[in-house]
């Protein structure tokens, strides 16, 4: 019987329209009374059969007869395939196919499809299992021509079809007389969509809103994008945290699921069947020799049976040391939920026997089957599994601790209690316990379940503080404010953490204990994040002054505790001290290994702000990006926000907009997964600001309209998230040549005639800013206070990017003034202050902005070559904003030279290469006589093409033709 059938009415293949434009070709070209062959091949399960279902369908709808077999194993009989098919073609008239005499009418032609099946479609599946009979005559149908017109579609798996119809459909293929359709792996956005339907059609989807793209990208990841193994990790109830160990929680519904791939499984033989049992208990890869001693076949004989199943396609070579694997994970699982309860314990304990010298984890996978059997001695072993993963795989680490917490006694069972363990430690079993318990917390904050860790900190917390000592008292308390902290419950987390710290003796004891130094972690970070650093600096600071421990673990925990410290000295303004401390913490996360580093991901987070504070840009970007891409899952997701928030701004500012601007995008939609209204304005305000840097005025609506989107989303207060975007937002106003809005976004952010409350680290950018907005308002009284205000705050702080800032305000006062000869070195200055900090935009800018003044003070020579580099940098970086400005000012300028002649928009240099150019001199004959290289000609050329908008020496000497002699100045 056909295996393969039409798919259900109304059913779709998403994602496969490629292939189905293919098939429908292959149709057409059948209706024309052109036959041909159409290869369907691929790995199992990626949707071969489904797409040869298609194929019918569409046939069908075009009236066009169908004849169908599918090749199973064990076939002999020769030409079954064929035979197969045969007794689905249809009756002449229509009807039913006539009864009797059908074996003698096959014998005759059976062997000449084209006799019996023309004008029809006929489709074969999993022809690599065929009879040698049919293979032959596939081949020779693939390699000749038929006589009368049919379409033949075959579907195979071309690691298990006989060499003679492999190089049969390769030859076609190259030929063109056979069309290959080999459908490849689903993306995550297609598996996204597939999911979003079955949420629609259930009650319960697997995941929903913002977490379904991330769910949907591992799911696709975990299946390899086959369709086939997509359903089954579904039907098993998938979860990413679980996988590869597990498929599911429901083995019914992976067994429900299995039915095509169980019958691989059946059509073993016994001790092939046995060997993968045993193969699924040892775990993909596997060793031989290992599955030799769980299966007792012997050495000979497990080798025979691999070689049977690796024949099925069931276990693939894993590496170059001889371990094997099952083709997927799936399929491993499989197996190993049918090899039965009973084989499985015995099977587990054997495999936890022989693992004796191996890793833990390796031994805590097979404890984990023999809870039911030995809990006493699956605790110990899991513990112990759990311990040594638990910084590299923190889900399976919780998997492992909650369960062999399951196996201890409950907290209040006295020591007579049922349970089997032995409980005459006295108070051990109690540490025992609280340890497992608190290491469980520490893997479940870790792999993102915080929920689940909150609870249980709290519950160690309420039930059992009078039975905790000091040291696992301040551990709990630091658990439970990680927790309330990650699930940004700050004033929870702030309750706790005060209510731990009044257990510590005051002064702090030196050296510091580690428990102690994890709970003063914990209270500094949560005061960090709440923006309250003021709050935490005192007790940091006495920290950071004791002594620590030993060890790398505690020497992270030291360097996280100097960061901090460090951050706060830095909100506080006390730069002089920052500065110098920031370079030593630099260099002691510099010398961390990227594991430490990334344990506590915090500590990049928080250096990197402090550097961006402190202007150190290229470092800020270096340690904010610090294994950036390993962070983008789980509890760590808060830290992830302020580190891209961090790093698009450090981007911004050194030049790179595009990068910025993805950083931002990124930043905004992790913001508003979170619900944290202050980072989605903050990122906003980021993305307007390089949007316009980048775009230019062309793009001046499109970040004004995003400016007003962010006002609107920006939250009441005065956190730091909330003011920075409030000073981007109004930086984006000035630039789109809204003055007023400017001035109007800093003040009633500021609920009057004062500026938003701002770290002093940032007051001197703020308050030229409002300076400028406030002279192009016209007030020009008021822009001196603002200036002067500027000035005292940037001499305070000694930061020279704020200094630069104060100089181009008190620039723009003296320009305004007619002072020009002032002003000239005031944006000199400044522009060279950008310059040297990094900041490539921002010295282009100022470059561009001085250029009027200098061409007033020091002559249009030197006006126009500084709008020259201003104009080559912005195009470096992308900056079309600064190349529009400075078109707009070299326009003004030759306009004021009192000519229009074109030799008024170049320099000195230039007009002297641009008058020799139009003599019909060679570029080395100008170059010999201007003692320049030939190389420097050229480039002066170029400029000379793109500011007279030229394309050729011809064209250049044309238009100066046409000018005539320039008119003296």
């Amino acid at each position: 019987m056909a295996a393969v059938t039409a798919p259900a009415a109304g059913e779709r293949l998403a994602g496969r329209e490629a292939e189905l434009t293919l098939l429908t070709r292959a149709l057409e070209a059948l209706g024309r009374g052109r036959g041909s062959v159409v290869e369907l091949t691929g790995e199992p399960g990626i949707g071969k059969t489904r797409l040869a279902g298609a194929l019918m369908a569409l046939a069908a709808w075009r009236g066009i007869p169908v004849v169908r077999g599918h090749a199973r194993r064990g076939d002999t009989a020769p030409l079954q395939l064929f035979r197969d098919a045969w007794e689905t073609r249809p009756a002449p008239d229509g009807g039913r196919r006539p009864t009797g005499g059908g074996q003698q009418r096959f014998d005759e032609v059976g062997d000449r499809p084209a006799a019996w099946a023309a004008g029809c479609v006929m489709v074969l599946d999993d022809v690599h299992l065929g009879d040698p009979a049919s293979t032959a005559l596939l081949a020779r149908l693939v390699r000749t021509a038929a006589p009368a017109p049919f379409l033949l579609a075959l579907a195979h798996r071309p690691g298990r079809t006989a060499p003679e119809l492999r190089e049969a459909l390769e030859d076609g293929v190259r030929a063109g007389t056979v069309t290959r359709v080999e459908p490849g792996p689903l993306t995550p956005e297609l598996v996204a969509a597939l999911l979003t339907d079955r949420r629609t059609r259930d009650a319960a989807g697997p995941r929903t809103g913002t977490e379904l793209p991330e769910f949907a990208a591992r799911l696709c990841a975990a299946a390899e994008g086959n369709p086939r193994y997509l359903r089954l990790l579904l039907a098993a109830g998938w979860q990413p945290d679980h996988w590869p160990d597990r498929a599911g929680g429901d083995t019914a519904g992976l067994l429900r699921a299995a039915k095509p791939l169980l019958a691989e499984f059946d059509a073993l033989s016994p001790p092939a069947l046995l060997t993968a049992s045993a193969a699924a208990v040892a775990g993909s890869p596997f060793r031989p020799e290992d599955v030799a001693r769980l299966s007792e076949l012997g050495t000979d004989g497990t080798l025979d049976a691999l070689a049977e199943l690796e024949r099925a396609d069931l276990v693939r070579p894993a590496d170059w040391q001889g371990r094997l694997a099952f083709r997927h994970p799936v399929v491993g699982h499989v197996a190993h939920e049918r090899a039965g309860l009973t084989f499985r314990l015995r099977a587990h304990r054997r495999a936890l026997e022989l693992s004796t010298g191996r890793g833990a984890r390796d031994r805590a996978r097979h404890a984990e089957h023999l809870l039911g059997s030995d809990a006493a001695l699956a605790a110990r072993t899991l513990a112990d599994g759990a311990a040594e993963i638990a910084a590299q795989e923190p889900a399976t680490a919780a998997r492992w601790l909650r369960l062999a917490l399951d196996c201890l006694p409950d907290p209040g069972a006295d020591a007579t209690d049922r349970s089997g363990l032995d409980r005459s430690g006295g108070d051990r079993t109690e540490l025992d316990r609280t340890e497992l318990e608190l290491a469980c917390c520490r893997a479940l904050i870790a792999s993102g379940q915080l929920a689940e860790a909150r609870t249980r900190a709290h519950d160690l917390l309420g039930r059992r503080t009078g039975a905790l000592g000091e040291r696992h008292l301040l551990q709990a308390h630091a658990v439970c404010v990680g927790a309330e902290r990650r699930l940004g419950r700050y004033a929870e987390a702030t309750a706790i953490a005060d209510a731990a710290l009044a257990l510590l003796p005051r002064p702090l004891p030196d050296p510091l204990p580690a428990e102690a130094t994890e709970l003063i972690i914990e209270h500094g970070l949560v005061h960090v994040l709440r923006g309250t650093h003021d709050q935490a600096r005192a007790l940091l600071r006495e920290a950071v002054r004791t002594r620590g421990g030993t060890g790398a673990t505690t020497g992270a925990d030291r360097t996280v505790l100097r960061v901090l410290d460090t951050l706060c000295v830095t909100h506080a303004g006390d730069l002089a001290e920052a500065l110098d401390e920031v370079a030593h913490c630099a260099r002691l996360v510099d010398a961390l290994p990227d594991p430490l580093a990334g344990r506590t991901p915090e500590t990049l987070a928080l250096l990197g702000s402090a550097e961006l504070y402190l202007e150190r840009f290229t470092d800020a970007a270096r340690h904010l990006s610090r294994g950036l891409s390993t962070d983008r899952h789980g509890p760590q997701r808060p830290i992830l926000l302020h580190r891209l928030l961090g790093l698009a701004v450090a981007e911004q500012w050194t030049g790179h907009l595009d990068a910025s601007r993805q950083h931002a995008r990124e930043a905004e939609q992790l913001a508003r997964t979170l619900g944290v209204r202050a980072a989605i304005a903050l990122a906003q305000a980021i993305r307007a600001t390089a949007l316009l840097w980048a775009g230019g005025r062309s793009h001046a609506g499109e970040a004004v309209a995003l400016v007003e989107e962010a006002t609107g989303a920006t939250p009441p207060g005065h956190s730091w998230w909330t003011a920075s975007a409030t000073g981007l937002l109004a930086h984006v106003r000035l630039l789109a040549g809204d003055a007023a809005g400017c001035r109007r976004t800093l003040l009633e952010s500021g609920r009057g005639e004062r500026l938003p409350q701002v770290r002093p680290f940032s007051r001197p950018f703020l308050l030229a800013l409002l300076s400028g907005a406030t002279l192009g308002c016209g007030d020009r009284e008021e822009a001196e206070r603002l200036v002067r205000a500027a000035e005292a705050e940037a001499e305070r702080l000694g930061l020279p990017v704020q200094e630069a800032h104060a100089r181009c305000a008190r620039a723009e006062l003296r320009a305004a003034d007619g002072a020009h000869e002032q002003a000239a070195e005031l944006f000199a200055r400044a522009a060279d202050t950008f310059r040297s900090a990094g900041m490539p935009v921002q010295y282009a800018w100022t470059l561009a902005t001085g250029a009027p003044s200098h061409h007033a003070a020091h002559g249009p020579a030197e006006a126009l070559d500084r709008l020259d580099t201003a104009e080559a940098i912005a195009r470096t970086h992308g900056a079309r904003l600064v190349e529009e400005r400075v078109a707009r000012l070299r326009a003004d300028l030759t306009a004021d030279r009192g000519a229009d002649h074109p030799l008024a928009l170049l320099s000195d240099r230039e007009r002297e290469i641009a008058e020799l150019a139009a003599t019909g001199l060679r570029t080395r004959e100008m170059a010999d006589r201007l003692y320049l290289s030939p190389r420097t000609v050229e480039t002066h050329l170029s400029r000379i093409y793109r500011k007279l908008d030229v394309s050729s020496r011809l064209t250049l000497t044309a238009l100066l033709r046409h000018a005539g002699p320039p008119r003296t100045r």
